[in-house]
């Protein structure tokens, strides 16, 4: 189509086979392909020039409308490749989502007033091509999934309890002690009856039990701050408790092992403008802490 409407407009097979860098004889073919799918003359050919017939000037009209908008179909993608724009569909875990991605994202659309965040809250490991977002904040080891992983900060972890449960129960001194507290269970770790703690060098899984579980963070915490037992949760969400005296840190010298975080996305050979954006903006804003 591209060579009929060429040929159309300079009427002329010599100034179109220039163009599109071929022969003559090439653009003759063409035009014949054309003439024979619609099974009607295009051009009127002469020795000198060419002329469209009736059919030929409809055809053209439609061929140079269908063109232009494919050209208009390449230019949006170029665009969206070039310029951030869009909703860019994120996921994240719970705590970190809601106590320190959902917060700094009001810079990042200050940076991009074109870009629209949509993001989801949840613990539950997504599918990303599946379920239609283009990046996600992963806590834990990684499958092989063929997502890009970006390390970022290590997700570190506190025991905590509330000064009323530690006053009625005990503080416990050493990691063994769990064993005789409540200790408020994630539905969502594959091991519930203990929790891995880093004691004397080296990790230890302790056997711990209690009556509350919980699949939110913030349940969990609310639980502790009502005086249910002694909870395993990010330090991004406790900080502001342990500070303002709600919670008390338990066994300090024997924190949980630091999970490993990422930023996961498709991998693409040409990501979206928003979404390069936003992966350069979490790694400037979370990434692993660089050592001097």
């Amino acid at each position: 189509m591209a060579v009929f409407v060429h040929t159309a407009e300079k009427r002329s097979f010599t100034a179109t086979a220039e163009q599109f860098g071929m022969s003559p004889t090439m653009v003759g073919k063409h035009i014949r392909f054309l003439e024979e799918r619609v099974g009607a003359r295009l051009l009127q050919r002469t020795t000198r020039r060419q002329s469209l017939t009736e059919a030929g000037q409809l055809y053209y009209e439609r061929c140079r409308q269908l063109l232009a908008d494919a050209e208009a179909a390449d230019a949006c993608i170029h665009a969206l490749r070039a310029t951030p724009r869009g909703v860019l569909r994120i996921h994240a875990p719970v705590s970190f989502g809601s106590q320190r991605l959902a917060p700094a994202l009001a810079d990042f659309l200050k940076r991009y007033a074109d870009v629209e965040v949509d993001l989801a809250l949840g613990d539950r490991v997504i599918d990303l091509i599946e379920e239609g977002y283009e990046a996600a904040i992963r806590i834990g080891p990684l499958a092989d999934s063929g997502l890009i992983a970006v390390p970022l900060q290590p997700y570190r972890m506190w025991l905590c309890a509330s000064p009323d449960y530690l006053a009625r129960a005990g503080i416990p001194r050493e990691p063994g002690e769990l064993a005789r507290h409540e200790c408020l269970g994630f539905a969502y770790w594959h091991t519930k009856h203990s929790w891995r703690l880093r004691h004397d060098g080296h990790n230890e899984d302790v056997p711990v039990h209690g009556r509350f579980v919980a699949n939110n963070g913030q349940a969990l915490r609310g639980a502790a701050l009502a005086g249910l037992g002694i909870i395993m949760q990010p330090e991004v969400l406790l900080a502001d408790d342990v500070a303002a005296g709600r919670l008390t840190r338990v066994l300090p010298a024997c924190e949980p092992p630091s999970r490993p975080m990422h930023l996961i996305y498709p991998a693409d050979r040409r990501p979206t403008a928003k979404l390069r954006c936003f992966i350069d903006f979490v790694v400037e804003t979370f990434g692993p802490v660089q050592n001097p």
